[in-house]
């Protein structure tokens, strides 16, 4: 935009208005995905909520496409449009704890390293992601799991309440008591409804994690799968784990000669104490020995950045995903044949449990999009250093969820791992009839849909 036309909007604004023409535009408009080169016409930095509604005021008087920033990690860089306006939430990430009621307020902004590191000073979490350079706002407002999910459910099973800016510029608290079907929305329908300026945590004791990685070459990986499927099955309540297809990394902790070997790790974290994850660690190490491993106690923060190294800020990414009722043999023989043809070594794909807490919780509670018995989500996480690595493991990535679909649970993936945000795959993903009262909700909300650069949910007419 030409500056006379943003003199308004830097005028009220208390944070930064960034164009073009400005210096350090290019850092402003970047996302986590460095396959996104998107160029906004302005960039917002907020600082306060008043400041996200004078942005969307004016975002809507121009005309513009409307973006909101929450961490900028998505997939599919939602977050920026050409020619739009990106409402950046990076000056929102105050952290309040309050460790008597074991509640913290999050800014819209926060990172769950913000989040982790805050709350951790008090012995106590929130159920966040496995990389903690994400947004708290994305991931949470998509449905949100980690490590604590087997204890304690999803991210959003964990939100209490919501301050969240409407389309119509109105700031509402949304909770359990004050706009239930808003707040209903919010938890798993993504960013439909709002700029969602500060999150509202239940928090748990959370001490050292119990972990454990595992780490069989690919010559052993359908035997592997096989193994961590029952190992899974039977973990003891509570305890997080995942599957994932990586390459080993080059640390102090792995064999030379096998690091960046492709391979497959099954990671458990336990939280009740070192005996109980002793026995469990013994009965993986008798039960298919593993090429290497890594058994060591661990900060909760610590545990949160142990697959940081996997998602570089700046990478280049591309992402599928689908839910599977169980490891069959069919979706094991799948994934065995397919593992190998990775071609990054940053390229991963994670199997991510969903069990215990997280299946005790109703289906129509919350807006979460998949099923809420126990089951697994594969994701498909492309990542690479070139544009040439990306391309040829996109096609990987789309193969083998092509090759998977007929053994998933007909749900259309996990929000927070879509990478195209076809109408047909979102509503897939919430089902008709959640689908339904989602699009009432957005009519109410943002009848002209407003918020659209996501998996978008249309308005009902």
């Amino acid at each position: 935009m030409n500056p006379p036309e943003t003199t308004t909007l830097r005028e009220k604004l208390s944070g930064t208005v960034v164009t073009a023409a400005d210096p350090g535009y290019d850092a402003a408009r970047a996302v986590w995905n460095g396959d996104i080169d998107r160029r906004p016409a302005v960039v917002a930095e907020c600082a306060t909520r008043e400041d996200v509604v004078t942005a969307l005021a004016f975002g809507r008087d121009k005309g513009l496409e409307i973006t909101v920033r929450g961490g900028g990690h998505s997939f599919s860089g939602s977050a920026v449009a050409d020619d739009g306006l990106v409402i950046d939430l990076g000056g929102l990430r105050r952290i309040t704890v309050d460790p008597g009621t074991r509640t913290a307020l999050v800014g819209g902004g926060a990172l769950w390293a913000d989040v982790d590191e805050a709350t951790q000073r008090h012995g106590l979490a929130t159920v966040g992601g496995t990389v903690s350079d994400t947004g708290v706002g994305g991931l949470t407002l998509g449905g949100g799991f980690g490590w604590l999910t087997a204890k304690h459910g999803l991210t959003i099973d964990n939100l209490l309440s919501a301050e969240v800016v409407t389309a119509d510029g109105r700031i509402l608290r949304a909770s359990e008591a004050e706009h239930p079907d808003l707040f209903w929305a919010l938890r798993g329908g993504g960013g439909n409804f709002g700029v969602v300026t500060e999150f509202e945590f239940r928090l748990h004791r959370v001490g050292l994690a119990e972990v454990g990685l595992f780490f069989w070459t690919l010559a052993d990986a359908p035997e592997a799968m096989r193994f961590a499927k029952d190992v899974i099955a039977s973990l003891p309540s509570g305890t997080g784990s995942m599957l994932v297809g990586l390459n080993a990394p080059p640390a102090p902790f792995v064999p030379p000669e096998l690091h960046l070997a492709p391979g497959l790790a099954l990671v458990v974290a336990g939280f009740d104490g070192p005996e109980r994850h002793a026995r469990l660690v013994e009965r993986i190490r008798g039960g298919l020995p593993p090429a290497f491993e890594l058994v060591t106690p661990m900060p909760y923060a610590q545990l949160q950045k142990l697959l940081d190294p996997t998602a570089p800020r700046g990478i280049l990414a591309y992402e599928k995903s689908l839910y599977v009722a169980s490891l069959s043999e069919k979706v094991i023989d799948v994934i065995a044949a397919r593992l190998p043809d990775k071609a990054s070594p940053t390229t991963v794909l994670p199997i991510v449990p969903l069990q215990d807490t997280f299946s005790t919780v109703r289906e129509d509670a919350t807006a979460f999009g998949g099923p809420r018995t126990p089951g697994f989500v594969v994701g498909m996480a492309a990542t690479a250093p070139t544009p040439e690595l990306l391309a040829a493991d996109r096609v990987w990535a789309r193969t083998l969820w092509e090759e998977l679909l007929p053994h998933s649970n007909n749900y259309g993936g996990y929000l927070n791992f879509m990478n195209e945000y076809d109408e047909d795959r979102v509503r897939t993903a919430f089902g008709a009839e959640k689908y339904a009262r989602l699009a009432a909700i957005k009519a109410r909300y943002d009848p002209d849909n407003v918020f659209r650069h996501n998996a978008n949910i249309r308005p009902a007419e």
